[in-house]
C-alpha cells in the first residue's frame, strides 16, 4: 500500500463524512416538522420508544444525532428519563440501515455469473443519476424541499463515491503479508473490542468507522470472527457524542448519555463473552471465512437486536442504574436555561418547537401573576404577594433566556413557517414580560392601601369592578388566542381593548365628579389612576399580542401598522363587538 493508496484513503473518508454530514443535515431539516408532531406524541410506553427511536434514526441517518436528541429533550424537560430508554434502544437499532445502505458499493463484482440485475444496483450505474439531480435540485431552489431533496440525492452520493475511493485505496491489501499478519493480531477478541472502540470514538462516526471497515472487508483478508469483536467496539465507541454533548447538560440530561453508554457497553461485553465461549467450545467453519460489507451490516443488525433483547426486560434497572450513578443534589427549582436546550438547534423546528412550549409556560405564569394580584384588591395577603413577586422574576428570567435562545435559532436555516414563529415569539415575550410587571405594580397599590387604610367609596368599587372584570376577560381571551393560535379569539381583543380605554377615561372623569362632592380625596385618586393606568397598559399589550397571532396566521409577516389601521378604519364585526362589550361592561347602574 502506497503513499497514494493512504491519501486515496483519507481522501475517500473525508468525501464519507461530508457526504454523511449533508445527507443527514438535510433529512433533519426535511423532516424538521414530522419529527416536531411525531416527538411531541411522547408516552410511556418502551414498545412505542423504540419504534420512535428506530424510525426516526433511520429517517436521519444517524444514531448520534438521535442520542444527541435524546438528551436534548431529556435535559430540557420534554421528555422523561423513562421514555428516553425505549428511544435509545431504538436508536441503535436504527443505526444498521445506514450500514445496509453503504453495503450497496459491495453489490456487483466481476465475472460471467453477476447478473446485470446485480450490475444496475451498484452505485457506479446510477450514482451518476442521482448527483446530478441533487444538483440540478439545489441549482434551481434557494431553499425549501426542492433544495432538501437535492441536498440529501448529493449527500448520498458524495458517500457512496467516498465508499468506492476508500474500497479502492484498500484493494492491494489482498497481496499484503503485512495487512494479513495484522489482521491475525485483531484475532483477539479484546483487541478487536478495543480498536473498534477507539477508531469509532475517534472519528465519532460509528458509520464512518463501519464504513472503514466494510472497505477493508473487501481485501477479504477480515474473516467473521476477526469482525464481530470490532463490530461489537464500534458501539461502545458511537457513545462518545452523545457523552460529551452531556457535559453541559442537568443531571437528567446526562443520566441518558448514560444510560446509551450502558446499553452498548453491558450489551458488548456481554455478547462478546458468549462468542467467546461459542468460538471456543463449538466449531463454527463459517467464521473463519471472509466477511463482506452485507455481512458486516448483518453482524451489527443482529447483534444491535440481541443487545435489545437483552436489556430491554431490564429498562426501569438501567434508569434506576443511572440515576444511582449519577445522584441528585438539593440545587432547587428548575430554571428557565434548563428548560431550552442548543442541542436541539441541530434540527431547527424542534428548537422552535421547544421554544413555543416554554413561551407557552411564561404567558401562563403571566396570566397567573395578574389574576392573583387583581385578587389582592378586594384580599390582601402578605404570602401570596410574595409569590406574585416570585412569579413576576421567573417571567423576567423567561424573557432574558428565550430572547437569547430565539436570536441564536434565527442563524440556523429553516423553514419560513418556523421563522414566523421565532418572529412571532420574540414580539410576544416582551408583552407578557410586561404584564407580569403590572401584577407587581397593582400588589403596590393593593399594599399601599392597606398601609394607609384607604378604602373606596361604594362607587368607586362598583365602577373599579367593571374595569377588572373586563381586564380579567381580555387577558383570558389573549391568552387562548397565543396558546391555540386561535384566530377567533383573537380578533375579539382589540374591540375589547377599546372599551377598556373607554372605561378607564370614564371612571377618570367619574372620580373627579364625586372628588367636587367631597366623595372622595385626592390620595384615593392617585392610588386609583395607578390601577386603572395598570389595567389599561395590560389591555394594550393583550391587543399587541392579538395582532401578532392575526398577522402571522393570515398575512405570514408582521405588520402591527396595517392591523392596528384595519382596526381603527373598522369593519362590521369590529363594530359588533365594539357594541356588545361597551353593553356588556357599561358603567351604568
Amino acid at each position: 500500500m502506497t503513499i497514494f493508496d493512504v491519501m486515496s484513503l483519507i481522501c475517500g473518508l473525508a468525501l464519507f463524512l461530508y457526504g454523511m454530514q449533508l445527507m443527514s443535515e438535510s433529512l433533519k431539516k426535511s423532516a424538521g416538522n414530522r419529527l416536531k408532531v411525531i416527538l411531541g406524541k411522547m408516552t410511556a410506553s418502551p414498545v412505542r420508544g423504540f419504534l420512535l427511536g428506530l424510525g426516526v434514526t433511520a429517517l436521519i441517518q444517524s444514531s448520534s444525532a438521535t442520542s444527541v436528541m435524546v438528551v436534548g429533550f431529556v435535559n430540557s424537560g420534554t421528555m422523561t428519563l423513562l421514555q428516553s430508554i425505549g428511544v435509545i434502544m431504538g436508536a441503535n437499532v436504527g443505526a444498521a440501515v445506514t450500514f445496509w445502505l453503504t453495503g450497496l458499493s459491495g453489490l456487483g463484482g466481476e465475472g460471467a455469473a453477476v447478473s446485470a440485475a446485480i450490475e444496475w444496483l451498484k452505485p457506479s450505474s446510477w450514482m451518476p443519476l442521482l448527483a446530478i439531480t441533487g444538483m440540478i435540485l439545489m441549482m434551481i431552489s434557494k431553499r425549501g424541499k426542492k433544495r432538501d431533496i437535492g441536498a440529501i440525492l448529493l449527500g448520498f452520493s458524495i458517500l457512496m463515491v467516498g465508499m468506492d475511493l476508500m474500497g479502492s485505496s484498500v484493494s492491494g491489501l489482498k497481496t499484503s503479508p503485512v495487512f494479513a499478519d495484522l489482521m491475525t493480531v485483531f484475532k483477539n477478541p479484546i483487541l478487536g473490542l478495543l480498536i473498534g472502540t477507539v477508531i469509532t470514538a475517534v472519528i465519532q462516526s460509528s458509520a464512518a468507522s463501519v464504513g472503514i471497515l466494510q472497505s477493508l472487508s473487501t481485501t477479504g483478508l477480515i474473516s467473521y470472527a476477526t469482525a464481530i469483536p470490532i463490530i461489537m467496539g464500534q458501539n461502545i465507541g458511537t457513545c462518545i457524542t452523545a457523552m460529551l454533548s452531556s457535559v453541559s447538560a442537568n443531571k437528567n440530561g446526562k443520566r441518558a448519555a448514560l444510560i446509551h453508554l450502558l446499553f452498548n457497553v453491558i450489551g458488548s461485553f456481554f455478547w462478546l463473552l458468549i462468542f467467546v465461549l461459542i468460538e471456543a467450545f463449538i466449531d463454527m467453519p463459517f467464521l473463519q471465512g471472509p466477511i463482506d460489507m452485507f455481512g458486516i451490516a448483518g453482524v451489527h443488525t443482529v447483534f444491535k437486536l440481541l443487545s435489545v433483547l437483552l436489556m430491554a426486560p431490564f429498562y426501569r434497572g438501567l434508569e434506576k442504574l443511572s440515576m444511582f450513578l449519577i445522584r441528585d443534589k438539593k440545587d432547587g427549582a428548575e430554571s428557565a436555561a434548563s428548560k431550552l436546550d442548543d442541542r436541539l438547534m441541530n434540527t431547527p423546528s424542534l428548537a422552535v418547537a421547544r421554544a413555543t412550549e416554554v413561551t407557552n409556560e411564561m404567558a401562563q405564569l403571566s396570566v397567573q401573576a395578574l389574576n392573583l394580584s387583581i385578587d389582592m384588591l378586594t384580599h390582601y395577603d402578605a404570602k401570596v404577594a410574595d409569590e406574585i413577586r416570585d412569579l413576576e422574576s421567573k417571567v423576567d428570567e423567561y424573557e432574558d433566556e428565550l430572547g437569547t435562545y430565539l436570536v441564536k435559532a434565527s442563524a440556523y436555516s429553516m423553514e419560513e413557517a418556523d421563522s414566523r414563529q421565532i418572529t412571532l415569539l420574540l414580539h410576544m415575550i416582551g408583552d407578557f414580560e410586561r404584564i407580569s410587571d403590572h401584577s407587581v405594580n397593582i400588589v403596590e397599590s393593593a399594599e399601599e392601601m392597606r398601609d394607609k387604610k384607604l378604602e373606596f367609596s361604594e362607587e368607586a368599587k362598583r365602577e373599579l369592578g367593571v374595569m377588572i372584570g373586563a381586564t380579567r376577560e381580555i387577558i383570558a381571551l389573549s391568552e387562548e388566542a397565543f396558546l391555540h393560535t386561535d384566530i377567533a379569539t383573537a380578533t375579539k381583543v382589540e374591540p375589547l381593548e377599546q372599551v377598556v380605554d373607554f372605561l378607564k377615561e370614564k371612571i377618570k372623569f367619574n372620580h373627579i365628579l364625586r372628588l367636587q362632592k367631597s366623595e372622595c380625596t385626592i390620595e384615593h385618586g392617585f392610588v386609583l389612576s395607578d390601577l386603572l393606568t395598570n389595567f389599561e397598559r395590560v389591555s394594550d399589550h393583550c391587543s399587541n399580542i392579538a395582532g401578532c397571532v392575526i398577522e402571522i396566521s393570515e398575512h405570514d409577516a408582521l405588520d402591527m401598522h396595517r392591523y392596528l389601521h384595519d382596526v381603527k378604519n373598522g369593519t362590521k364585526t369590529f363594530d359588533e363587538l365594539f357594541r356588545d362589550y361597551k353593553e356588556k361592561y357599561s358603567l351604568e347602574k
